[in-house]
């Protein structure tokens, strides 16, 4: 029989208003696993709920346990289900899409329009994250780790996979010369995942040298500063596809300007509410393709496998905090002067 205890878990319950609450511990429905959970990352999504009460278009309405990069180990599971012994290592998928919409029927499952998602305010109820010590999940969500890699290392899957999915809507990047706009997290993974798609040259842009020195060792071949025009690094020419990772207009703008002519820009920053402006004509005159990526799907599973390959990846990893520090961990994790990926710790291994 399942006894409930109470486990430690990171809830925002507003705009500035993060806790550390004590929260059931789950049993787990039919279906489901429980996880006992190590590391979870903090997404630039989470300090947006954190600092402005949303994400985009995405608006807090209730109390909400954040995070979505969570690994740990496997408790146990509900009636019906099963998938890695308890005790295996593993990683979270985050999303549950519906599997039955138009989007999910043409292979799209990360633009499900009823997908659910860990912690996310896109639907209300929200549904709550990963951020507690033990979590309850479809199993089917579970993914046992790769031999060699492990747990601490495995909380970068999620973002890897994100950059991942950006890098395929970019299309064959074999030999080809690749602008990055943003060099946080997000930004330090695309370059990665550029980098084993075969890309020849990485330019990044950032405000911030720690940020671009980040980047480099993601594998960029070139760091700019984005507010200086006289950086040598700058291209010398047009780059055959740009991958806008810094979520803010000016960004686009500098895809937009420097790619080449019928050459594609992704949009992959989530961009501040309402409008933002971008050089239509020049879309126009020199046939550029814009694409949107959102999330990601089979991804999941490449970026497990990538960071086993490639152990350098840790490197991106800035901090490690108790979920008690969650305040802290925070005020890091939003100072890109001093951070890249920031992790909160739950128990232990």
């Amino acid at each position: 029989m399942w006894v409930e205890d109470m486990v430690l878990g990171c809830v925002i319950h507003g705009q500035g208003d993060l806790r550390v609450d004590e929260l059931p511990e789950p049993t787990p429905a039919p279906g489901q696993a429980v996880v006992a959970i190590r590391y979870g990352g903090i997404c630039g999504s989470d300090l947006h709920y954190h600092r402005h009460g949303g994400v985009g278009d995405f608006r807090l309405s209730e109390p909400m346990v954040l995070g979505h990069e969570v690994v740990g180990t496997v408790v146990g599971y509900g009636e019906g289900a099963s998938g890695p012994a308890p005790g295996t290592p593993v990683a979270v998928h985050p999303a549950t899409p519906c599997g039955v919409c138009p989007e999910c029927a043409d292979g799209r499952a990360n633009v499900c329009r009823d997908t659910r998602y860990l912690g996310s305010a896109a639907r209300t109820p929200h549904v709550q994250g990963g951020f507690a010590a033990r979590i309850a999940v479809p199993a089917e969500q579970l993914r046992a780790l790769p031999e060699g890699l492990e747990l601490r290392r495995a909380a970068l899957a999620e973002p890897l996979a994100v950059g991942l999915h950006a890098v395929r809507r970019a299309g064959d990047l074999k030999g080809r010369h690749v602008l990055v706009t943003g060099a946080g997290p997000i930004g330090c993974l695309v370059v990665a995942a550029a980098r084993a798609a075969g890309a020849a040259r990485i330019t990044v842009t950032d405000l911030l040298p720690r940020a671009l020195e980040f980047a480099a060792s993601a594998g960029a071949t070139a760091c700019v500063r984005a507010d200086d025009p006289a950086d040598p690094n700058w291209p010398d020419g047009e780059v055959d596809v740009a991958i806008e990772a810094s979520g803010v207009a000016a960004g686009l703008d500098t895809c937009v300007r420097l790619i080449r002519r019928g050459g594609v820009v992704v949009q992959l920053g989530m961009l501040p509410p309402g409008q933002s402006p971008i050089a239509g004509n020049l879309l126009v005159s020199r046939e550029i393709e814009v694409r949107g990526a959102f999330r990601f799907h089979a991804e999941f599973d490449d970026a497990l496998r990538l960071l086993a390959a490639e152990p350098s990846l840790e490197s991106l990893i800035s901090a490690v905090r108790p979920v008690r520090e969650s305040a802290d961990a925070f005020a890091l994790a939003a100072d890109r002067s001093r951070s890249c990926k920031v992790l909160l710790e739950f128990g232990e291994e």
